[in-house]
This record gives C-alpha cells, structure tokens and sequence, in this order.
C-alpha cells in the first residue's frame, strides 16, 4: 500500500509525500516547513519520519524551505549534479545542504534502501535544469512531472510506464492570451520551456495511454489562467475518447490533497 499526499501545488508552492510505511519521502519543499509539519500531523504523519527529498529544479516555489529542512532534520537531498551546482549559489540553499547531497544521473536508473527505484528525466523548463521523476514503489510505478514547456518523447515515454500520474496542466489558452498577464509573462507560459496547458496535458494524456493507467493527479494549476473544472473536463474528455478507466484528480493549489492510497 502506498500513501500520496499533496502538500501545495502551484506557483504558491510545491510539496508531495509519499510513503509504503517503509520509505518515505517528499519531492519538494516549496512551502514552510512548519506548514509541511501541520498538514502532514492532519494525517498522523510526522515530519520527522520523511527519510529523504528530491528536488525537480530550482525555482524558488519548489525550493523555498529546502535549506531550512535539511538544516534541521539533516535527511539527504538527490539531485542531479547540475542542480547541486546551482544550489550552491541560490538564496534558499547556499551553505545548507551540507553532508546531504545525493546525486541522481540524468535518465539513470538508481536503486536505493528497501529496493526502492528511481529515475530522473529531463524536461524542458525556464530553470537551471529541470527533471520529472519516474519511480516504482511498492510495485507501484509512479511518473511525476510538475513543470514543462511541451510533451517530449520522454515524457511520453515514462507516462506510458506509470500506473499513477501526476502532471502539470497550468493553463487554458484562451484564459491566458485574454487575461491580465503582461505580453512578456504570457510569451514566456506559451514557449517551448515554460508549462503545459489543458490541451497539451491532454494530448500527453493520448499518446501515452496505456491499460495500465489507474489514476491521473493534474497539478500546478494557474491560479489566473486556468480553472480545476476547466482542466478535468480537458483530461477527462480524452481518457473517456480512449477508454480509460482511470480516476482523475485536480489537486489545490493552496491547501492539501486528501490523502489517497493506492
């Protein structure tokens, strides 16, 4: 049995637990540490028992408290070599993951305690170096994806592997290019390295189905540009077109998930 929680997920912060009772661990730490503690004690969780982090890149909503975790629970960081060099010099981090760091290789396969597997991909995004995370937990597979600019062959390739998918789908088009966002703000959401939006999620969504797919988390949702009913009815339209059974979630931006177990 594997638990997953979504702590925060969105510009205002990223966070992600999960756990088998064996390992436990999150990707992210975009919000307040003492945040993190309150909404995982709302599910008789302490924080304290969170063996490791991974960390997708280095945007301060996915990295905010990252220095100051590691500083006061001493777990390990994994991370590509590539973030590592950029942490060094970034606000939230510099000095603080000492004696901590794990590296993680770019498409690499890594198995760790418990036989827990786990391989970091490149994605495209506006960061130093941004990766997705496949991994297979408890004969669980799992691909998370929180930030991209478009569906690559990678992509593609470990959403075809997972049974669990949680991907971005930050916006709607039609929200964005009418919307409030300086010409700039928008260019930068729209290009190759910036997020995905509903339709792009959705053609993800095709061209990896798989019978395998049980259940699709959709994450980083635009608070100005995208609406969660806007987003599932988008992701629900194409797994109904391919006869997919699988359950769909839309998880807050601002507060937890309910807690599932898969």
């Amino acid at each position: 049995m594997v638990r997953f929680l979504s702590l925060s997920s969105g510009s205002n912060g990223n966070c992600y637990y999960f756990s088998d009772g064996h390992q436990s661990f999150l990707i992210d730490i975009g919000i307040g540490t003492r945040t993190i503690k309150k909404r995982l004690a709302e599910h008789d969780i302490d924080l304290a028992s969170v063996g490791c982090v991974f960390v997708t890149h280095d945007h301060f909503d996915h990295i905010r408290s990252l220095g100051s975790f590691t500083e006061r629970y001493h777990k390990p960081v994994y991370l590509t070599r590539t973030l590592e060099q950029a942490l060094r010099h970034n606000i939230c981090t510099a000095g603080k993951l000492k004696g901590c760091v794990r590296y993680l290789e770019e498409g690499s396969e890594q198995v760790l305690d418990g036989g827990f597997r786990i391989t970091p991909f490149v994605v495209p995004h506006d960061a130093t170096q941004t990766v997705g995370y496949h991994f297979i937990l408890s004969g669980e597979r799992f691909t998370v994806m929180t930030d991209l600019g478009e569906v690559t062959d990678d992509a593609v390739r470990y959403a075809r592997e997972a049974d669990h998918l949680i991907v971005e789908s930050n916006y709607d088009v039609d929200m964005l290019v009418t919307g409030p966002y300086p010409k700039e703000l928008k260019e930068r959401i729209l290009t190759q390295h910036g997020h995905l939006s509903n339709e792009q999620t959705a053609s993800l969504l095709l061209r990896s189905r798989h019978e395998g797919l049980r259940s699709v988390y959709l994450c980083h949702l635009s608070a100005n540009n995208n609406t969660p009913s806007l987003a599932l009815a988008s992701a629900k339209k194409t797994l109904e077109s391919i006869g997919s059974q699988a359950s769909l979630h839309c998880l807050p931006r601002g507060s937890a998930s309910d807690l599932f177990t898969l």
